[in-house]
């Protein structure tokens, strides 16, 4: 038997205000959007803002549903609309955030296991990377250089050939 080890690395940042002009405009669209999620269950809001390549800028919120295996994160809605409004415009980067109104909003959350494979799945798509910044409404900031880095034993179509 062999041992491998799996790490990564990433950027960390003591607040948003400590982030590029352009990271941090991105971060805060996203804070600002979680206003706009429907989290009326866990009441916990999540907003996306992407930066695609044209220079645009789009958002996403979740969405939830009575029916919880119906519900849509922020994530995978933000890439509805990518591809619904640009088609074939790359996506450079993602901010992420979120309000949680039963608790604090201080440390960044990473995208669920089914955000991580479908973001995956749009980078592996536009053969780029897509960074990802990851936000609470304060609090350290978490700056991924690739969405591989989180999935890094990743399942795609290669896999099915």
């Amino acid at each position: 038997m062999k041992k491998e080890q799996l790490s990564f690395s990433y950027e960390v940042f003591g607040s948003v205000a400590s982030l590029p002009e352009a990271d941090r405009q991105l971060l805060n669209k996203a804070k600002e959007v979680t206003q706009h999620a429907y989290a009326p269950y866990s009441e916990f809001f999540v907003g996306a803002a992407a930066l695609l390549q044209n220079g645009k800028t789009i958002t996403g919120t979740n969405q939830e549903n009575a029916s919880s295996p119906v519900g849509l994160c922020a994530e995978r809605v933000l890439l509805s609309a990518a591809v619904s409004l640009y088609p074939g415009t790359p996506i450079q980067t993602i901010a992420i955030s979120y309000f949680n109104k039963k608790g604090k909003s201080e440390f960044p959350a990473a995208p669920c296991g089914i955000c991580r494979q479908s973001l995956l799945e749009y980078e592996l798509r536009q053969q780029q990377p897509i960074r990802l910044i990851l936000g609470g409404i304060e609090g350290k900031v978490f700056v991924i250089s690739d969405v591989k880095t989180l999935l890094p034993l990743y399942f795609s179509g290669a896999d099915m050939a």
